[in-house]
């Protein structure tokens, strides 16, 4: 039983981790609106070695519309910017020579669907994290069974574990959701 107890927390656990990783991706979807998010995944070379643009810059909202993107060194300034073309986040990078300015360009209505469907994607991809934590516990509970768990007992955490992902999957949608809204709003 007490095993029993340790594959639903880690079912828990792995469900919480989906729901914090589409919470992530979705963050990296444009909205029109100016967001760190939507560079600091980027990688830069730095000195032979590949880091994330947020620890050779710092990265601000200037504006709704602006992101300013300062190198703590001036050298830094192509790296930054190959890194922001090569990343295809569809902004082309401003240089003044000591810092990078983003201007985020209005949404057109093709490029909102084509966010929209990244977003639902994403929140699939959520939905199918969650279903093999589901599957991890049935198969162990099928496992319990054979080993002499009563399957009144075992009926009931199937049903408590199908009630826990259909709790996750609701969250899921209206993460989907309230992203789809964000994206759509002109």
């Amino acid at each position: 039983m007490e095993d029993l107890n340790k594959t639903f927390a880690e079912a828990t656990a792995s469900m919480d981790k989906a729901i914090d990783h589409l919470n992530h991706e979705l963050a990296k979807l444009r909205t029109g609106k100016a967001s760190p998010s939507l560079v600091a995944d980027l990688v830069v070379e730095y000195y032979g070695s590949p880091v994330p643009i947020s620890q050779v810059a710092n990265l601000q909202v200037a504006d709704a519309r602006t992101i300013v993107i300062q190198p703590w060194e001036r050298n830094m300034l192509g790296p930054i910017e190959r890194s922001i073309i090569n990343g295809n986040i569809g902004i082309t990078p401003a240089n003044d020579g000591e810092i990078i300015r983003l201007m985020i360009p209005p949404l057109t209505e093709e490029r909102r669907k084509e966010l929209v469907k990244k977003a639902k994607h994403a929140g699939e991809e959520a939905k199918v994290g969650a279903r093999n934590a589901r599957h991890k516990v049935l198969d162990h509970l099928k496992k319990a069974i054979k080993e002499g768990l009563p399957e009144d007992m075992g009926k009931r955490k199937e049903q408590e574990i199908q009630d826990l992902l259909n709790k996750y999957v609701a969250e899921v949608d209206k993460h989907v959701a309230a992203k789809e809204k964000e994206i759509m709003t002109v």
